[in-house]
């Protein structure tokens, strides 16, 4: 196993860190773009906001399959190909014609996203030492944050200098080169051990993970607050770029720096769990996203950044620790175990338009906070009943060595 600190615990933590920014670039390089591509088709803030959820969605079910092949074949092509992959589908994006056109493009850039998140994780858990995973996967989680800001900055202040084509033109070609380094980063996998792939055999696994009661409320614990997470970004937009905002999408992507808050919150999800263990933790983080949400609500843009990187830093310290917990207690099957989860993260982002914009038309962002505090009332409920769990699973094999002792 590749221990924490070793060249080649850096090496292959900063190629998993670089693919994971890249994927995150591409997937998010349109939010602050959202306003100008509403204007430009004269679509509904639904309708156009099918840019975001239709890659998350597709995203989502790719995984699907990422997962359990990546157990049959290995995780190192699936994430090289893949990268490749999204590099040249973002480049036929800044390419074609119309909205139609668009949307299709990112339900095809979606199913190429999926290689690297449905089996980074996998590969630490079968490379690493328990100790190495955490702290990587701690990182891996910031370089996330670090993707998402990174493309969000990037499309708006050059959609906004030179125009949507040629946001996307840029994307890609950072994205190819990225991959021809990754490529030369990531080392030969050495503790893999195949499994046969069978449809039968991959159905039954997920059957598993998602009868297993140390899995399953973490599963709708990443996909229930990334619904409220990442739309909150996109109805934010829509709110700041009118009045008495205003803000075009260079300044709109200069927004999604807040989600350093949440690369901050990743980075130390490890030191916190050590402290108050991982349901614990992910209860502490759904707290802290739920008051910053409350936060926004004030008036004032000053006030409203901060907020949003109060939110991110609880966000990330929730999931970093929810992903971590998945790749732990998944004791076969990691890879589909890990693609499980993102199935869920990508699907509650994808469909929290529907449960979001109706309140969105009806009392605008105060109706977006009401209805993320019910979600999130959800996930923290969850947080806690695993914690009890915990502590009683606890309590239990303190009982057996006490009664074996004697």
């Amino acid at each position: 196993m590749i221990h924490a600190d070793t060249p080649t615990w850096r090496r292959a933590t900063l190629a998993l860190c670089l693919g994971s920014m890249l994927v995150f670039i591409n997937l998010y390089a349109p939010q602050p773009l959202l306003p100008m591509l509403r204007e430009a088709y004269g679509a509904s803030t639904l309708m156009i906001g099918l840019v975001m959820s239709l890659a998350t969605l597709t995203l989502a079910l790719s995984l699907l399959v990422y997962g359990p092949l990546s157990d049959a074949i290995g995780r190192g092509a699936i994430m090289k190909v893949s990268l490749a992959a999204v590099g040249l589908a973002t480049l036929l994006i800044a390419f074609v014609p119309g909205l139609e056109s668009l949307l299709a493009a990112r339900v095809l850039q979606g199913l190429a996203l999926g290689g690297l998140p449905a089996v980074a994780i996998a590969w630490m858990g079968d490379e690493f030492s328990p100790q190495a995973m955490t702290r990587a996967v701690g990182l891996y989680i910031a370089a996330n944050t670090l993707g998402g800001i990174g493309g969000r900055i990037l499309g708006g202040v050059i959609g906004e200098w030179q125009g949507v084509q040629a946001s996307f033109v840029s994307v890609a070609v950072v994205t190819l080169a990225g991959t021809m380094l990754f490529w030369w980063l990531l080392p030969a996998a050495r503790s893999f051990k195949p499994q046969p792939f069978r449809v039968s055999g991959a159905v039954q696994q997920m059957r598993s993970h998602l009868g297993n009661p140390w899995l399953w409320p973490a599963y709708l614990i990443g996909g229930l607050n990334f619904l409220v997470f990442i739309n909150q970004y996109s109805y934010m937009t829509f709110r700041l770029a009118e009045s008495p905002f205003l803000l075009g999408p260079r300044w709109l992507g200069l927004l999604f720096l807040t989600y350093l808050g949440g690369t901050l919150g990743s980075t130390l999800s490890a030191r916190v769990v050590a402290r108050l263990g991982a349901p614990g933790t992910m209860l502490l983080g759904i707290g802290i996203v739920s008051v910053g949400l409350g936060v926004t609500l004030v008036e004032s843009l000053s006030v409203i950044v901060l907020a949003l990187m109060v939110s991110a830093f609880g966000f990330f310290l929730c999931h970093a620790t929810a992903s971590g917990w998945v790749g732990r207690q998944a004791k076969t099957g990691r890879g589909s175990a890990s693609a499980l989860y993102l199935v869920f993260y990508y699907l509650g982002a994808s469909l929290g338009p529907l449960w979001l914009e109706p309140f969105w038309l009806w009392q605008g962002w105060t109706g977006v906070i009401g209805a993320s505090w019910c979600v999130l009332a959800v996930t923290g409920w969850l947080s806690w009943r695993l914690c009890r769990r915990q502590r009683q699973e606890e309590a239990r094999n303190i009982a057996v060595a006490t009664s074996g002792s004697h």
